[in-house]
């Protein structure tokens, strides 16, 4: 299956830019004035492990059709016909226009997914402009920096949903509507993860040894387990940032880390000589902060199971020190004696299915009227908060949306309770879990400014 992707927006919004990034390299003319982009632009774009045709357009204006600007603008529309899926950008730190939402209608009425890209969001002067996108009418806003590289994995995320058949680049064999789940295996070094992957797939695929450090690059191996498709990524051991010295470990590390950004589910390996040490900890962090899916495996277990009580230690130290992801799987495994590895095949599959996870707005809202029930948000400097609904708009992780008052106000110790009935009420165990929490426009706030 052949994507062609259409980058579309106003002048200006940064649509190049993301060109090029997509392109790998700098092919599209980049300018801070409007209007360079002229005429459609194609190229190959790699996002993850999807490739397509990505089609640079004129920034969409009002314009006769006549005229240049309207000239322009038909090519744009026969851009957005010809795609499989539309980019549609917007300058976050303007927020949507009365031209966007135009536009953003005839990007509707062409039929395609399409995906809300709020570029230049790195700071926080384009908060406020990422939340008036939702009035575009075309779902969830996808914060990026094109200039600075981030908000890709979003994207990528986001395109994959749009995209459920989308094929992974370079596979020439025949399309299957399941695409296999990516699987990263990180951990400190000589945790044992070329060794666990080595007996999963049944063959000596990757270089193992006692020396720490052997992995140097991010390996991808594809494996089938009871029928279904995974592809596993062997990663370059993760040390604390003092002691990573080297250019090329340094590399290494780097590409450790994209691997992780790329996964949908993260393996955390933690090694069973020795207790969960700060650093295991740091990298179950840094895949919750990347709001990956989640299973962490004691390794070496052939060296600890005569030890009585030790995974229920184990257990105790990981709920006590990532109280982020509650319920997290936690599965005892040995590369040497293939002990566990069904049980960690199968903690993966249940990590990716709660990760995809999508909750119905009436359940929400039913759950949601009686956790405010049974304890109110406190009134802060004597003012009360008002909480009105809730809403899940993604999943990949689960994220939900609370429409509010005073969002500012509302307390951490508050987030976390309703964080924890969410992940209690509907299933959610072990999963990173995003909550926002929005303001409801205030319909007397322009009376009162013309007042003044």
């Amino acid at each position: 299956m052949s994507l062609t992707i259409a980058i579309v927006g106003r002048p200006n919004v940064g649509k190049s830019t993301l060109f090029n990034r997509l392109v790998g390299r700098r092919v599209a003319l980049v300018d801070d004035r409007p209007g360079v982009t002229r005429d459609r632009r194609e190229g190959g774009g790699r996002l993850g492990d999807l490739d397509f045709t990505v089609v640079d357009t004129a920034g969409l204006e009002q314009a006769a059709p006549e005229s240049m600007s309207g000239r322009m603008r038909a090519q744009t529309e026969t851009a957005m016909k010809s795609a499989d899926a539309i980019f549609f950008m917007i300058d976050a730190r303007v927020g949507g226009t009365p031209p966007d939402r135009e536009f953003a209608a005839l990007a509707r009425k062409s039929g395609k997914p399409v995906i809300v890209v709020a570029n230049k969001s790195e700071g926080k002067a384009s908060e406020a402009g990422r939340l008036e996108a939702y009035s575009l009418g075309l779902g969830e806003p996808i914060a990026i920096s094109a200039e600075h590289n981030e908000g890709m994995v979003d994207l990528y995320d986001a395109l994959r949903e749009a995209l459920p058949d989308a094929i992974p680049g370079g596979e020439e064999a025949e399309v299957e509507k399941e695409h296999p789940i990516r699987v990263a295996i990180v951990g400190r070094p000589n945790a044992g993860k070329s060794t666990l992957i080595n007996r999963l797939i049944g063959d000596e695929r990757l270089l193992t040894g006692p020396e720490a450090g052997l992995t140097r690059d991010s390996i991808a191996v594809d494996f089938e387990w009871q029928n279904r498709k995974f592809r596993l990524f062997d990663t370059a051991g993760l040390r604390r940032r003092s002691r990573v010295e080297e250019k090329l470990e340094k590399l290494s590390v780097a590409d450790a880390l994209n691997a992780v950004r790329f996964a949908e589910v993260v393996v955390v390996l933690i090694d069973g000589e020795h207790p969960f040490e700060e650093q295991d900890q740091r990298i179950a962090d840094l895949a919750e902060q990347e709001g990956r899916a989640i299973v962490l495996a004691v390794g070496k277990w052939d060296l600890n199971q005569k030890k009585a009580g030790a995974i229920s230690k184990f257990r105790e130290e990981v709920e006590w020190k990532l109280t982020q992801l509650k319920g997290v799987p936690l599965v005892a495994v040995s590369g040497l004696t293939g002990e566990g590895l069904d049980r960690l095949m199968q903690a993966v599959l249940d990590a990716y299915a709660v990760w995809n996870r999508r909750v119905s707005t009436n359940a929400l809202n039913r759950w949601f009227e009686t956790a405010l029930s049974a304890n109110p948000p406190p009134a802060v400097s004597g003012r009360k908060i008002s909480l009105n609904y809730i809403t899940q708009p993604k999943s990949r992780p689960p994220s939900f949306v609370l429409f509010c008052t005073r969002a500012d106000a509302v307390p951490d110790s508050y987030k976390r309770y309703l964080v924890n009935g969410l992940r209690e009420e509907f299933d959610l165990p072990g999963t990173p879990i995003r909550l926002t929490l929005r303001e409801k426009a205030n319909p007397f706030e322009g009376r009162r400014k013309r007042k003044h």
